[in-house]
C-alpha cells in the first residue's frame, strides 16, 4: 500500500469517526433550546417555581418515570426557587401533540415565563440539569 493511500483512509476513518461523534452527541437525549415552546401554567394544575420548574411528562406504563420522579424530586428540593411538576400524558394525551413529546419520560426546564429552556428525553443526567438551571 503507498504512503498516500494508507495517508487518505486515515482521513477517511478520522471525518467518519468525527460525523458519528457529533451525530451521536446531538442524539444523547438533551437539547439546549425547547425549540420556541412555551409551557401553559394550567397544563400541570401546579404551582410553578420562583426560578424554574422541572416539567415531567411520564405515563402509567412507563418503566423509567418513577426513577426520573425521584430524581426531579431530590433535585429540586436541593435548589432554592426551582419546582417538580409531573404531567401524566395517559389521562391528557391532548399535551403530548401541543408539546411535541414522542416518548416518556421527557424533561423541560421552564423559565418564570413559561419559555421551555432546555428538554431532556429519557433520564436525564444531574450535570445536565445543572448546566439548564445555571444557564437560567
Amino acid at each position: 500500500m503507498s504512503p498516500a493511500l494508507a495517508l487518505g483512509v486515515a482521513a477517511a476513518l478520522l471525518a467518519l469517526a468525527t460525523v458519528i461523534g457529533i451525530v451521536l452527541r446531538r442524539r444523547d437525549g438533551r437539547r439546549r433550546d425547547g425549540g420556541a415552546l412555551r409551557f401553559d401554567p394550567a397544563d400541570a394544575a401546579a404551582e410553578f417555581g420562583s426560578r424554574a420548574t422541572l416539567v415531567q411528562f411520564s405515563t402509567e406504563m412507563c418503566a423509567r418515570c418513577p426513577q426520573v420522579r425521584r430524581l426531579l424530586t431530590d433535585y429540586a428540593s436541593d435548589q432554592d426557587g426551582l419546582r417538580h411538576v409531573e404531567v401524566d400524558l395517559t389521562h391528557r394525551p391532548d399535551l403530548s401533540a401541543r408539546y411535541k413529546v414522542l416518548q416518556t419520560p421527557t424533561t423541560f426546564v421552564v423559565d418564570g415565563s413559561g419559555a421551555v429552556r432546555a428538554r431532556f428525553h429519557g433520564v436525564p443526567h444531574r450535570h445536565a440539569l445543572t448546566e439548564a438551571v445555571a444557564a437560567l
